[in-house]
């Protein structure tokens, strides 16, 4: 019989658990559904498209040298499944579960009612650690260390639908996306996540343990994999299987550190994940309900806008937001202090800065994304509040200035004492509110409102609703769900990432 393989975000050939169910079944029809409606969503972005684009054209080469060609198709997914499945006689359609944002949540209940009514066998299969239909956490990370450990599928020998037609990839122009220059973006594809794979664990993560939490060393040191497994060009099993065979070859060193830290990182991955397949509408509702309307729904337009350009006149915050609109990558302590600083010190509303990076972010994966951008704004109520001070993350991370002064050049006849505050400096007044703006806001009276204001909601919390957020989303006792630099915190504690850029 002729198969339907249904590509989302898992653009690869090795180790798909779908493709290989579809090629025991009989004929297979690959395809890849460019969806409209999806890329007009205000989390999604030219740049995260052009990177798609690149995943998709690399697919299809994999499958054209598999002998069943991808097809290609632009449209909404309900009419173009029935469509395919009419013209070729297909009655059974094979995917991977998908944990998307809510818009992919509902498309996907949409196409199983429309499978349900034409009789269309939709087998959803898993690719990762994330449990559909969870009744508890208990045991959940044996059963994702289960799956981890299974030997990954290779490519499988693939017989054609003979007679359709493969058609194109279109660009972001033909899809009406908004011009989004991003001239440092990485390359999509398969070929560039084998190499990146490959050059973390040969050469350059032997200082990621020490090195990712700086903009500067985190661009080399950390694996830069993250776009590529949000995008499925490689399987998060084929990665965790290769760090254990660098781990078993004991390489010494810094190595041993770098390896578990990494490890830990792919297991936190599945761990947040799974928090948005549990409850998928924390994309717009914050974990803790009575932490909904903490702040005002409809944030402050000139803040939201300073932030979201690098024009908030606190110069290492303004450095990280340009090198992000540049590079589409931000290493995960800048993740979190640029959310920490709109959350609490801008005490702008989590849900539009959060849609504001999740565009930015070439490695958006939404299942991670919305949980740390709710747990980095103090919405969850079980994590302890990280109130990052962006003028002591400058001096932290950047200590000779190198990377504010690149990102922010107004700031040049600054000296370096007072390169993250400029008005400190003496002659601040022929720069400030001039080539650069005042600061938007004063850092510690801000803090302190902010630091009032969450813990005050803190102390008149329901404990009823605060155990049963911990029972349903909370990591249990595992090594790996460890913060690196501290002792095991509390299962309400989880590590302080926003994203996963890995």
């Amino acid at each position: 019989m002729n198969v339907l393989v249904w590509f989302k975000r898992d653009l690869r050939v090795d180790d798909h658990p779908a493709l290989t169910a579809a090629a025991r079944l009989g004929a297979v029809l690959p395809v890849y559904i460019v969806e409209p409606e999806y890329w007009a969503l205000p989390d999604t972005s030219a740049r995260q498209w052009a990177l798609t684009a690149e995943a998709v054209e690399s697919l299809r080469l994999q499958l054209r040298g598999l002998g069943a060609p991808l097809v290609v198709r632009v449209g909404e997914a309900v009419s173009t499944l029935d469509r395919l499945c009419r013209q070729h006689r297909i009655t059974t359609l094979v995917s991977h579960e998908e944990t998307g944002n809510l818009w992919t949540y509902g498309r996907d209940q949409r196409v199983a009612a429309w499978a349900r009514a034409q009789g269309i066998d939709w087998q959803e299969l898993p690719q990762s650690g994330i449990t559909r239909r969870l009744r508890s956490r208990d045991g959940w990370a044996r059963r994702r260390d289960t799956f981890m450990a299974q030997p990954p599928l290779p490519p499988p020998a693939l017989q054609a639908v003979p007679g359709v037609e493969a058609g194109q990839i279109p660009s972001a122009r033909a899809l009406k996306l908004a011009e989004d220059p991003c001239p440092h973006r990485q390359i999509g594809g398969h070929a560039q996540a084998s190499a990146l794979l490959d050059s973390f664990l040969s050469k350059r993560g032997e200082p990621y343990r020490a090195a990712m939490s700086s903009p500067l060393g985190g661009e080399r040191a950390c694996s830069r994999l993250s776009p590529h497994i949000a995008l499925g060009t490689l399987s998060l099993r084929a990665v965790v299987q290769a760090t254990e065979a660098r781990q078993a070859e004991r390489p010494g060193g810094r190595w041993t550190g770098a390896l578990t830290s990494f490890q830990s990182r792919l297991a936190w991955r599945d761990h947040f994940m799974q928090k948005l397949e549990d409850q998928p509408r924390i994309e717009i509702h914050a974990l803790h309900r009575a932490a909904d309307d903490l702040r005002p729904r409809i944030p402050d337009p000139l803040r939201l806008h300073a932030w979201s350009v690098g024009e908030t006149g606190l110069p290492f915050l303004d450095a990280c937001m340009r090198y992000l609109a540049a590079t589409g990558w931000l290493n995960f302590r800048m993740r979190s202090m640029v959310m920490a600083v709109a959350s609490y010190h801008l005490w702008l509303d989590w849900r539009a800065t959060g849609a504001v990076l999740a565009r930015r972010f070439t490695d958006y994966e939404p299942g991670i994304h919305w949980p740390q951008v709710q747990m980095q704004s103090g919405v969850t109520g079980i994590n302890t509040p990280r109130i990052y001070n962006p003028v002591k993350q400058g001096h932290d991370q950047d200590p000779t200035g190198v990377f504010t002064r690149r990102w922010v050049p107004e700031l040049a006849p600054v000296p370096d004492e007072h390169l993250q505050s400029p008005w400190r400096w003496e002659g601040a007044q022929s720069l400030l509110g001039r080539r650069y703006p005042e600061p938007i806001v004063d850092v510690a009276a801000s803090q302190r409102a902010a630091r009032d204001a969450i813990f005050g909601l803190r102390k008149t919390a329901d404990r009823r609703d605060i155990s049963a957020i911990v029972e349903r989303h909370a990591s249990r006792a595992d090594p790996r769900f460890v913060n690196d630099r501290t002792p095991r915190p509390r299962r309400s504690a989880p590590s302080p990432q926003l994203s996963f850029d890995l």
